[in-house]
């Protein structure tokens, strides 16, 4: 380590992106808050100057010694053991924005401004209030900051634009998102029935897929679209905003493919009353393909619920199951947990 604290100046858009690249750079230094550094820049701590990471400058600046928690941050706030015992226990930055659930928790616009200060990069704080609707709308307020709540958002190589006052997003299912990119070969024929703004259908793509992406909600079918030119896999991808059932009674074909529009090697039901439109999913999916289906399930009945409904859509279909492999992927509420079943139907 050098001598000299140093700091990496970076656009504040490319904050996120930076710290991304300087951490697996391993040069990051996780003990230094990122600060501002003059109009619309930000300073990111590094251990050694960047050899690999993009930057404006590096320059010779310690900036300030991170408090390590929220806690520590609402401690100096004046915050008591109780209160601090109803703060926020996570958070997730995405892009530009700070994603909180507060709970119980007081002094909201306390949290927010501790969660600014403790993320540099981030510029508004948003409290996550729930998700309703036919579109999985999610309602939000903003808490500190500037209040922006569109922004970009990158993780693993792949970048999302998104508007977290009009389209969900999950942080916890990070890990699964990467995982389906890297689960499809080159070439296969995907159906994502539920595609967002391209949570599955980006990684999917951009690990060589040929998907075919639906998605009804207007405002997730926009952020669909630009996704799929931002991460350039147009070739790659068809989109349809329609309602699933429908482009599976419409015999659509699989993206680029042409051929036998029931088809595809693959199929990706990314939402949790998946189990309702199995029919349409089976109707698509070739002999021998793949299906993943999510669910939210009470912990007592996870996985088997999901397993049981999966193979009795199968048998009314006259087909056969082969579960590969089941994953709780995080908890959804008090006694409710978010299952992947991956099946192979015959």
């Amino acid at each position: 380590m050098t001598e000299q604290p140093l700091s990496a100046v970076v656009e504040k858009p490319r904050a996120q992106t930076a710290i991304e690249a300087l951490r697996a750079e391993g040069v990051y230094d996780d003990d230094r808050s990122v600060y501002e550094c003059g109009s619309g820049a930000v300073a990111i701590p590094v251990t050694e100057p960047p050899e690999e990471t993009d930057v404006l400058e590096v320059v010779q600046e310690a900036g300030e010694l991170r408090l390590r928690t929220l806690e520590d941050h609402l401690r100096e706030r004046g915050w008591s053991d109780d209160e601090l015992a109803r703060a926020p226990g996570s958070w997730a930055v995405i892009g530009s924005v700070v994603l909180v659930e507060l709970g119980d928790s007081p002094r909201p616009a306390e949290v927010g401004e501790a969660l600014l200060s403790m993320h540099g990069e981030a510029d508004t704080v948003l409290a996550r209030e729930g998700i309703a609707g036919q579109h999985r709308e999610p309602a939000v307020e903003v808490i500190a900051g500037e209040g922006d709540t569109e922004t970009v958002h990158r993780e693993h190589g792949t970048t999302y634009a998104l508007d977290l006052a009009a389209v969900m997003f999950s942080p916890g299912n990070k890990s699964e998102r990467a995982r389906m990119g890297e689960v499809v070969p080159a070439d296969e024929r995907v159906l994502d029935m539920f595609a967002g703004i391209g949570y599955f259908t980006l990684p999917m793509a951009r690990g060589g897929a040929r998907v075919t992406a639906v998605e009804r909600n207007p405002a997730a079918f926009q952020y669909l679209v630009e996704n799929v030119v931002r991460n350039d896999v147009r070739e790659r991808v068809e989109t349809y905003r329609a309602d699933c059932r429908d482009v599976v009674a419409n015999g659509v074909e699989v993206a680029d493919a042409g051929g036998d529009p029931f088809a595809f090697d693959r199929v990706v039901m990314g939402y949790y009353d998946a189990h309702e439109y199995l029919d349409s999913a089976l109707a698509a999916l070739d002999t021998g393909g793949a299906v993943h289906i999510h669910e939210a399930t009470p912990e007592q009945l996870a996985p088997d619920r999901p397993i049981a409904r999966l193979q009795a859509a199968a048998d009314d279909q006259g087909r056969t199951v082969e579960v590969r492999d089941t994953r709780e992927i995080k908890g959804y509420s008090e006694g409710v947990v978010h299952v992947v079943v991956d099946a192979r139907v015959e």
